[in-house]
């Protein structure tokens, strides 16, 4: 039997693979599409029984090549870009191929996890499993709000488990190939490596220079939590996978630059400090973003702790310091 891994090539995924090789899998189908090719690189120090384009595998799947050879779908594979256009191609990838999956997945007992996001939410307040409160502002975020839709209406007379995951703000190792669609924690240390220092936002939506609020949440703790709902298939539903807290822009600066003045043996410094310094410029929020932003995400975690899971997500400060000691190795 073999674990599917969709996106196995991407951020998400690839930390996924890795962490089931620590656990000694190694029957792993890895699936993604390699359009852009460098995203390889993060399988490199995998093991994996077998690659397939997403187009081939589906394919496959539909003709019965897999029948009573999986034993669970991670399903990964998404396109991210919160700026994409092409409503039919992010609908085709996103929405009708996760169908298909779902639809396999119940007709042959396979337990489904997918990444779902915190961006069906939109620019509400309130981060809650709950249609009352879901209203994206994106066509991706739309894409992942219908199919967590469409499993609301299996879920009652579901034949196996699926499970949603709404990630919130995903920051970690293995996401250098998404550009500007990578974390801020990867941005913000690349720019000081490069610039000598990091840009932020200006106040926008009511919120000071910086002090715009996401629930930012490292991989290592989404990979946990993937994991956890894997070993316990009597868990279905969406669930929020965030850490619970709203932390601002400058508090994940601060973290960066006090990473990296601590690997040059130097003093730490406040956010103040920082700025007086030049490390942080604040520059004019973007107007292409104006409407399609959420400038505040806090994961409402009381069904992520009622199915059991209950470790502590790492805060900002300790993540991406982390973080930031992981990529300064890998330099």
């Amino acid at each position: 039997m073999y674990i599917v891994v969709t996106g196995a090539a991407g951020f998400v995924g690839a930390n996924l693979v890795k962490a089931l090789n620590a656990r000694g899998e190694t029957r792993i189908i890895a699936v993604d599409h390699l359009a852009h090719a460098d995203k390889f690189k993060n399988l490199v120090d995998c093991d994996i029984a077998e690659y397939f384009d997403r187009d081939e595998f589906l394919d496959r799947l539909e003709q019965g090549d897999f029948d009573d050879d999986i034993s669970a779908v991670l399903h990964q594979g998404a396109c991210s870009d919160t700026m994409e256009t092409d409503g039919r191609y992010m609908m085709r990838n996103n929405y009708r191929y996760s169908m298909a999956l779902l639809e396999h997945c119940q007709n042959n007992d396979v337990p489904l996890i997918y990444a779902s996001s915190a961006s069906v939410y939109g620019a509400g307040k309130t981060f809650a499993e709950d249609r009352a409160h879901e209203a994206p502002l994106n066509v991706y975020g739309y894409s992942k709000f219908l199919f967590d839709q469409a499993v609301r209406r299996v879920l009652p007379e579901q034949t196996a488990p699926i499970v949603g995951l709404r990630y919130f703000n995903v920051y970690g190792l293995r996401e250098q190939h998404k550009g500007r669609m990578a974390s801020v924690a990867w941005h913000f240390f690349n720019q000081y490596q490069q610039d000598g220092k990091i840009k932020l936002f200006e106040g926008s939506d009511g919120y000071a220079a910086g002090e715009q609020q996401r629930d930012f949440v490292s991989v290592e703790d989404v990979v946990k939590v993937n994991l956890y709902f894997l070993d316990r298939p009597q868990h279905s539903g969406i669930f929020n996978l965030g850490t619970g807290r709203a932390e601002s822009f400058n508090a994940v600066a601060l973290a960066t630059l006090n990473a990296l003045a601590k690997r040059d043996g130097k003093a730490v410094r406040s956010l103040k400090e920082w700025v007086a310094e030049g490390a942080i410029a604040y520059v004019p929020f973007p107007p292409q973003l104006v409407g399609k932003y959420q400038s505040y995400t806090q994961a409402d975690l009381t069904k992520l702790r009622k199915a059991g899971y209950g470790e502590t997500m790492f805060d900002v400060a300790t993540g991406v310091a982390r973080y930031v000691e992981t990529l300064t190795n890998v330099e």
